[in-house]
């Protein structure tokens, strides 16, 4: 299915990023592996793509920095001359957990540079790519996927900065949809609820109670970066063909309210 297809997944070196990488390379996708600092994470989802099935090409870049970004989207297709998908999903918690009356504006510009500025703008970017890409006849129905987070409805005000970050990413799914329908470009976002992962790992404890003994989610288990995948997927086989704007939750049902 996607033996020429081209997807760029960002943040994609491990976690959430990396289940997404490997499930699209099952099916035969060509990667673009983009990674901040980790290279040899990097390197290693990479050679899991290809044993995978797909392809890969790693590129080093900063979310928060405009001319990374744009290097990334270049060298995609200086490499393979077509962007079918974007996957919009590195982001980053603050660096400290602090009450909201005590943030940061530095760790509130850092969060939102990273989570929603330059996920706007590379969308952008790529937007532009594809509206091309499109006009030549390269690339068919292609898709952006934004990674959002139950944290767009839910409050943390010990890290109010990602909670804002990831409820603006919802209205930018919403708007890139309305603005990119007219040309066939779909946009979806997928929330996870609570996923292991490196992020997650030192609130374990916490969750095991809340989700195993407590009930938390009403699917009682941890959610891991292979859902996510499942649901990327899904959507980049073209199985939600008459949707767009869409949020798809992937949370175990964390989302319901239950008496």
């Amino acid at each position: 299915m996607g033996a020429e297809q081209v997807a760029i997944v960002t943040g994609s070196s491990r976690g959430i990023g990396r289940g997404i990488a490997l499930a699209l390379a099952a099916e035969g996708w060509r990667i673009v592996i983009n990674y901040h600092s980790n290279s040899a994470a990097a390197e290693e989802t990479a050679a899991d793509v290809r044993r995978s099935g797909g392809d890969a090409l790693v590129v080093q870049a900063d979310t928060a920095d405009l001319d990374s970004l744009n290097a990334l989207v270049d060298a995609t297709l200086d490499r393979w001359g077509r962007i079918d998908v974007l996957v919009n999903n590195a982001g980053i918690a603050p660096r400290r957990r602090l009450d909201i009356l005590q943030t940061t504006p530095a760790s509130y510009d850092e969060v939102m540079a990273v989570n929603l500025r330059g996920p706007f703008f590379l969308t952008q970017r790529v937007a532009r790519e594809m509206i091309r890409l499109l006009g030549t006849g390269v690339i068919a129905r292609p898709k952006i996927v934004n990674i959002g987070s139950i944290s767009a409805y839910t409050s943390s005000t010990s890290r109010g900065e990602y909670c804002i970050s990831k409820a603006g990413m919802g209205m930018m799914t919403k708007l890139w949809a309305d603005r990119l329908a007219e040309y066939g470009i779909n946009v979806y976002e997928i929330r996870p609820g609570i996923i292991a992962t490196d992020l997650t790992a030192v609130v374990k404890e916490k969750y095991d109670r809340l989700i195993l003994e407590e009930g938390l989610t009403p699917i009682r288990r941890w959610g891991e970066p292979e859902d996510i995948g499942k649901a990327v997927l899904a959507i980049v086989s073209d199985l939600l063909p008459y949707s767009t704007g869409e949020v798809i939750n992937v949370d175990g049902g964390f989302h319901l309210h239950r008496l």
